[in-house]
């Protein structure tokens, strides 16, 4: 089993047969249901559920890209709905470990000696294990306490294996489902390349983290750990241990007197500069990547996943906030769609309507009272939104919307008691500059006032944008649209599974082997009257549409 594992067509075969039962228990789920009440609702979420834990187990055991890709389409809440990513979001903690013999093997090829000569002590047990690497505690001869990262047995020729699988993969997504045809998978598959191959890089994690050392040097409440670049390369990372309890831990707080609402501010104040500034930012805060130390200090401890925002970001971001503030929802749109987030046939009417309505259901005050729940709340409207139109949020934005949500988790574990609002109001001001802010707003309201005072009701605009006709032919064009795609699904799969038992029958005819000419002979008759049914039908479906149609 160990060396199937690693084999291409064997991961191939699991990985793209996964995902075409996952597409044909959709489209049944979709046929068989014709109202959606509550307790569809609840189906429909044990149904994603169940696939959700089937991808995990499958992630688990054959590890590779599947547990990259699981955690990736964790922080992709713009198309993956919160049943799902709930589950995918164990990957993190459910990496089993490899045996140090392969780790051992890794420290010697990369530093072309025996591990005794650079290394008196490495407890072979890691105390961590993830989907790139596994972490060592151990001491360098002069006595210095240090963690050891490593990357995993054979996972570079794992990952580029996979690569073929997901290239499979996001073909039958673009031909086969409706999110295909919506989303830009190609600029999917890049970001998901580019990053997978980056953290595979720990030269590149060690640049990150020197860069979090130089940017906050003087910066008393934070500690960054120090790095041993000569015993450090592609596959190897050393640095200093930091000693710490999670930040969440309760009773480290109670033991050794810490403030823990200085820390939740410190915790604030430290993402919030990256967040609201051009540079890199920690994309993976969660609390086992920070730790609080006896004196207060907050250790940040991995830099494998990291974002960057970039200075036009931020001034399309303070236009973003601009349009807000004053109510012009064009200038909203207009800078999602310099930020790329809107995909090229997007209603940019429709979103600036929902946008619209969506901030006049908050108006009211519902804000006053700020907390995790309102939090999850617009969360979870801002995703049903992306969800329902053409928006694909940039790899980036992902990153940064999951660490800001990571970092309020945080935030609230250690201190329930904050004031969020309260603490970011000064910080905004000052990033935003009252001067730039007064000027824009001004300007922004003159040439409102220059705009045709004469307009369409508004009454009548959205009833034309959105009569009840529209709506039904909509439904009905995307029904059957969905049959078509199911038929032609249903004909590529019994098309392979013909192959397959054509194969299987030369096979046992060559060989003579009876068992293989029985199951190759059923499976090619099966097959070919299946194929033969959903052929007819599907003839039946185009023959109807294009009648429809004349």
């Amino acid at each position: 089993m160990k060396r199937i594992k690693y084999n291409l067509v064997y991961r191939s075969t699991v990985i793209v047969w996964m995902v075409i039962k996952f597409i044909a228990k959709i489209y049944i789920f979709y046929f068989r249901t014709s109202i959606w009440d509550e307790k569809t609702k609840k189906k429909w979420n044990e149904l994603l559920v169940n696939m959700a834990k089937e991808y995990r187990m499958k992630a688990e055991k054959l590890g590779g890209i599947l547990i990259k890709v699981g955690q990736f389409l964790s922080t992709r809440t713009d198309f993956m709905p919160e049943v799902f990513i709930k589950q995918l979001t164990e990957l993190v903690d459910h990496v089993p470990p490899m045996p140090y013999e392969y780790a051992k093997k890794t420290l010697e090829e990369e530093w072309g000696t025996q591990v005794e000569t650079n290394l008196k002590y490495i407890n072979k047990s890691s105390i961590a294990s993830a989907s790139i690497g596994e972490v060592y505690h151990g001491y360098l001869n002069d006595g210095t306490e240090v963690a050891i990262k490593v990357r995993r047995y054979r996972i570079n020729e794992v990952f580029h294996k996979d690569f073929v699988a997901l290239r499979m993969v996001f073909w039958i997504l673009k031909v086969f489902t409706g999110f295909g045809k919506k989303a830009d998978l190609n600029a999917l598959y890049r970001e998901l390349v580019e990053v997978m191959d980056r953290e595979l890089d720990f030269e590149q994690e060690l640049g990150f983290g020197k860069y979090f050392q130089e940017r906050y040097k003087d910066e008393e409440t934070i500690r960054i750990p120090e790095y041993y670049e000569e015993l450090s390369t592609k596959k190897v990372l050393v640095m200093e241990w930091i000693h710490g309890a999670k930040i969440t831990d309760q009773e480290f707080y109670h033991e050794y007197h810490i403030d823990r609402e200085q820390t939740a501010k410190n915790i604030f104040e430290f993402y919030m500069d990256q967040f609201l500034n051009p540079g890199k930012f920690h994309a993976d805060p969660h609390s086992g990547n920070l730790l609080i130390q006896k004196n207060g200090q907050i250790a940040i401890i991995d830099f494998g996943m990291i974002g960057e925002i970039k200075k036009k970001d931020i001034d399309q971001f303070k236009l973003l906030i601009q349009g807000f503030i004053i109510e012009n929802y064009d200038i909203v749109v207009d800078a999602l769609d310099k930020m790329n987030f809107l995909l090229p046939d997007a209603d940019k009417k429709k979103m600036k309507r929902i946008i619209r309505e969506t901030v006049e259901v908050y108006s009211d005050g519902s804000l006053k009272n700020f907390d995790a729940a309102v939090v999850d709340q617009i969360y979870e409207e801002l995703n049903v939104i992306m969800r329902d139109q053409a928006i694909q949020m940039p790899a980036n934005y992902a990153y940064l919307l999951r660490a800001m949500s990571i970092v309020v988790g945080v935030i609230i574990s250690v201190n329930p008691q904050i004031d969020i609002i309260k603490w970011a109001k000064p910080i905004i001001k000052d990033w935003f500059g009252r001067r730039s802010i007064v000027e824009s707003i001004t300007k922004q309201y003159v040439k409102n006032a220059t705009e045709p005072l004469l307009s369409y009701p508004k009454a009548l605009l959205n009833f034309l944008e959105n009569g009840e006709k529209d709506r039904k032919w909509d439904k009905e064009k995307h029904y059957i649209q969905l049959k078509h795609q199911y038929y032609l699904l249903l004909d590529i799969l019994s098309f392979i599974m013909i192959i397959v038992g054509i194969s299987l029958l030369s096979y046992g005819l060559s060989v003579a082997a009876n068992s293989f000419i029985v199951i190759g002979t059923i499976i090619s008759g099966i097959f070919t009257i299946l194929i033969s049914i959903t052929l007819m039908m599907h003839y039946r479906l185009i023959r109807k549409r294009r009648k429809e149609v004349q």
